[in-house]
């Protein structure tokens, strides 16, 4: 396994990447070509260069554009994506380059990717490698979060053409039509030696620093080695409604040192009755869950002033 620097060194000197676009991703479609013209003009030989328009080919497909032996395998899409790539890369001699074309892309604000499509290609450029934390649902890595409550329930069946529409706002619009019919949640969750029981309708561990495009607490990341769990309102309606724009409100000013934040590098969440699970936006089966850290599982190129523990 080569260093960091090593493998920085040889991905500007060599440009040998693989490029695979979601294009069933909100701007994927639009910008793949933009993508792929970047980085050749960047000097980068394309060892393999696909879109990807049926979301369940992404593994095959990534998979088969890793195989050709690239430094830098670039992974075009919303979190979704990326966290299906940060999967196959986990504990590789392989960097993932990330190009945020989703709704919240929320790993890519957690590994201080810029938005835009120009700046990010130019961080593939003269970035650095870093290594970054994945967060482990059971056997399963993953990048940002696992929800568990009415989350779950939101990713089933917020509607695709409403996320198009809409981007972010599509989640919260489908929280408010199923929120009346929800029932709350009572949860422990174990970590430490140590049991904290609340009831809720929504709870969050989270691996990286951002959910819903917006920050957590301002010195919450994915290079620190720890989880955070935390539920969102009590168990009365309007409670998750109030705290749900708190949280967005307060993030930055936020810490982990404050309620209701509990940090860990392991944990077990277990609730009153079964319920579903989304893993970074996807379905992940139902409670009870270990949920665990494997550090500096992930190596990203990252911006030349990232910070990097």
């Amino acid at each position: 396994m080569r260093t960091k620097e090593q493998l920085t060194a040889a991905v500007h000197e060599r440009r040998r990447a693989a490029l695979v676009v979601n294009t069933h991703s909100r701007r994927g479609r639009l910008l793949y070509e933009g993508a792929r013209s970047r980085l050749r003009e960047a000097g980068f030989t394309l060892l393999d260069d696909r879109p990807v328009d049926r979301p369940r080919e992404l593994p095959r497909i990534l998979g088969e554009a890793l195989a050709t032996g690239p430094d830098l395998l670039v992974a075009g899409g919303g979190d979704g994506t990326i966290s299906t790539a940060a999967r196959l890369l986990a504990h590789r001699d392989v960097a993932l380059g990330l190009l945020p074309l989703g709704t919240t892309n929320n790993f890519a604000r957690t590994a201080h990717i810029p938005l835009d499509l120009g700046e990010a290609v130019e961080v593939l450029v003269k970035g650095k490698v870093i290594d970054l934390d994945l967060g482990l649902a059971g056997d399963e890595p993953f990048t940002n979060h696992v929800g568990v409550g009415l989350s779950a329930e939101v990713m089933l069946r917020a509607p695709r053409p409403l996320k198009r529409v809409l981007g972010r706002l599509a989640y919260p619009l489908t929280a408010l039509g199923l929120l009346g019919r929800h029932r709350p949640l009572r949860v422990t969750v174990r970590a430490d030696g140590h049991s904290h029981e609340f009831a809720t309708h929504q709870v969050y561990v989270a691996n990286g620093g951002h959910h819903a495009g917006r920050p957590i607490a301002g010195d919450a990341d994915a290079d620190d080695r720890l989880l955070v769990a935390y539920p969102v309102g009590g168990p009365k309606r309007r409670e998750l409604l109030t705290e749900t724009a708190r949280n967005a409100a307060k993030g930055p000013s936020r810490t982990l040192r404050e309620e209701p934040f509990l940090a860990a590098g392991e944990l077990w969440l277990e609730t009153d009755r079964p319920a579903r699970v989304e893993v970074d936006g996807e379905p992940g089966g139902r409670t009870p869950l270990r949920i665990g850290l494997a550090a500096n599982a992930l190596r990203v190129m990252a911006p030349p002033d990232a910070p990097d523990r």
